[in-house]
C-alpha cells in the first residue's frame, strides 16, 4: 500500500448502527439475552471439525499466503491467532469460522491460486474485516446477528426478523469489501476477487467490470440478494465509498432497501411506517378541517393515543412517488377511506380532502382506481372528485 493512499476508516454502516439502536430500544429482553454465553461452547468442537475436514496450511508450506493475511491484518488493525485451511470443496471462496478472539479462515476450490498477490491481499482483507466487525462496539455487531439467528430459528418468525437479517447481511458485505481495498490499498483488486470467485476465471479486468456495473445498476431494481448483495452492486458501492461520494448514503438505501414497502418491511420499516401513518394521519385531518366524533373514533382504532392537535402532519414528500412503493400508497389511500366513510355527514369533504393529498403524493390514478374497485363509485363520479382536487390545489 503506498504512504502517499490517505487513512480510511472502517466502520459500521449506518444499517448496521440503526438495527443496534433499534434493538437497545424496543428489543431489550432479546439484546440483553444477546450477551450470555458469548463464548460459544462448541469451539472445541469447531477446531476439531476443521482439523477433520479440510487441509490445515502451515506457513513454511505457504509463505506467501501467511504473508499476505498477516500484511491484511496489520493494515486493518487486527491482532489474533490464526489459522488457515484448505476446504476440499471445488467451488472458489473462502469464509471465517467465527472463534471469538481466534481467526480461522477456510478457502475453497482453486481460490489461493487463481489470485494475484495483490487480490490475495483483498480476499484476506474481506474475510478479516468480518472478523473484526464481529468484535468491534462490545461484540455488539455480532450479538445482533446471534438475536436473528435466533429468531430464524423458529418456525413461526415474523417476516421482518427475515428482512431484517437479510438487509443486516447485506451491509455487512459491503462493510467487508471495504476492508478488502483497505487491505490490498485500492478497490481494482476487491473487484477483481469478486469477478473471479463469480466467474472462476483467472484474469479479469476490474475496469472493465465497473463499467459493466454501471450499466446494470441504471435498469436494475433493488437487491435481490439473500445474504451478499449482487456483484455487480458490491462493486459499485465499493467505486463510491472509496472515491468519498456524498451521495453513498442514498444510493445504498436506493440499491439495498428500495422504496418503503409495506409487504417488504424489516423492524426499521416497521417502526418507520408507524411514524409515517401518524403523521400521515395528522396530515389529513388537517386538511379535513373538520373533525367528528366518528372520524375521531376511527382515529383511536388504529392509534389509541392519538390526539390531532399534538401531532405533527407528515411531509408528503416523504411518501412521494420515488419514496415508497405501490403497495404502500395504497395503504395510505385506504387509511383516508376508512376515515371518510366514518361520519356518512362528512363524506364528501373526507373524500376531497384525500383527493387532494393523493394528488400531492402523486397517487391520483391510484385513488381514481380505489374509489372505483373498493367504493364502487362510477367512472364519472371518480373523475369529477379528482378534478375537483386538481382545481382546488
Amino acid at each position: 500500500m503506498s504512504d502517499s493512499l490517505p487513512a480510511r476508516a472502517l466502520a459500521p454502516l449506518a444499517y448496521h448502527q440503526d438495527v443496534i439502536a433499534y434493538l437497545k430500544r424496543a428489543e431489550r429482553h432479546a439484546w440483553e439475552w444477546s450477551a450470555s454465553d458469548l463464548v460459544a461452547p462448541e469451539v472445541a468442537e469447531v477446531r476439531e471439525a476443521m482439523l477433520r475436514d479440510t487441509y490445515r496450511l502451515e506457513p513454511q508450506g505457504h509463505p506467501a499466503v501467511f504473508e499476505a493475511c498477516h500484511t491484511a491484518m496489520e493494515r486493518l488493525g487486527i491482532a489474533a491467532p490464526v489459522t488457515l485451511y484448505q476446504a476440499n470443496d471445488g467451488t472458489m471462496n473462502a469464509s471465517l469460522v467465527h472463534v471469538p478472539g481466534e481467526i480461522h479462515l477456510v478457502f475453497f476450490g482453486p481460490i489461493l491460486e487463481k489470485l494475484s498477490p495483490d487480490e490475495l491481499l483483498a480476499l484476506m482483507g474481506h474475510e478479516l474485516s468480518h472478523y473484526l466487525l464481529w468484535s468491534m462496539d462490545e461484540r455488539a455487531y455480532y450479538r445482533a446477528s446471534r438475536v436473528f439467528d435466533h429468531a430464524l430459528s423458529y418456525p413461526d418468525a415474523r417476516p421482518s426478523h427475515s428482512e431484517t437479517a437479510r438487509l443486516f447481511s447485506l451491509n455487512t458485505e459491503l462493510f467487508a469489501d471495504r476492508g478488502a481495498a483497505i487491505a490490498a490499498g485500492s478497490p481494482g483488486p476487491a473487484v477483481a476477487v469478486l469477478v473471479k470467485v463469480m466467474t472462476g476465471l483467472t484474469n479479469v479486468d476490474p475496469e472493465a467490470y465497473l463499467r459493466q456495473a454501471q450499466e446494470v445498476e441504471a435498469s436494475s431494481g433493488k437487491s435481490r440478494g439473500m445474504s451478499h448483495p449482487e456483484a455487480y452492486l458490491r462493486a459499485r458501492a465499493l467505486q463510491l465509498w472509496w472515491a468519498d461520494d456524498p451521495d453513498l448514503p442514498a444510493w445504498l438505501e436506493k440499491q439495498l432497501q428500495g422504496p418503503l414497502s409495506i409487504e417488504a418491511l424489516d423492524l426499521l420499516g416497521q417502526s418507520r411506517l408507524t411514524d409515517m401513518t401518524r403523521g400521515f394521519l395528522a396530515r389529513f385531518m388537517a386538511e379535513l378541517a373538520v373533525a367528528s366524533e366518528e372520524i375521531d373514533t376511527q382515529l383511536r382504532a388504529v392509534f389509541p393515543d392519538f390526539g390531532c392537535s399534538a401531532e405533527a402532519p407528515l411531509d408528503l414528500a416523504e411518501i412521494g412517488v420515488e419514496r415508497i412503493d405501490d403497495a404502500t400508497r395504497d395503504y395510505f389511500i385506504a387509511l383516508m377511506f376508512d376515515l371518510a366513510m366514518a361520519d356518512p355527514d362528512a363524506t364528501e369533504a373526507s373524500m376531497l380532502a384525500a383527493a387532494k393529498i393523493a394528488a400531492a403524493m402523486g397517487a391520483s390514478e391510484r385513488l381514481n382506481a380505489a374509489l372505483r374497485r373498493d367504493l364502487k363509485w362510477t367512472k364519472a363520479r371518480a373523475d369529477r372528485l379528482v378534478a375537483q382536487a386538481a382545481k382546488a390545489a
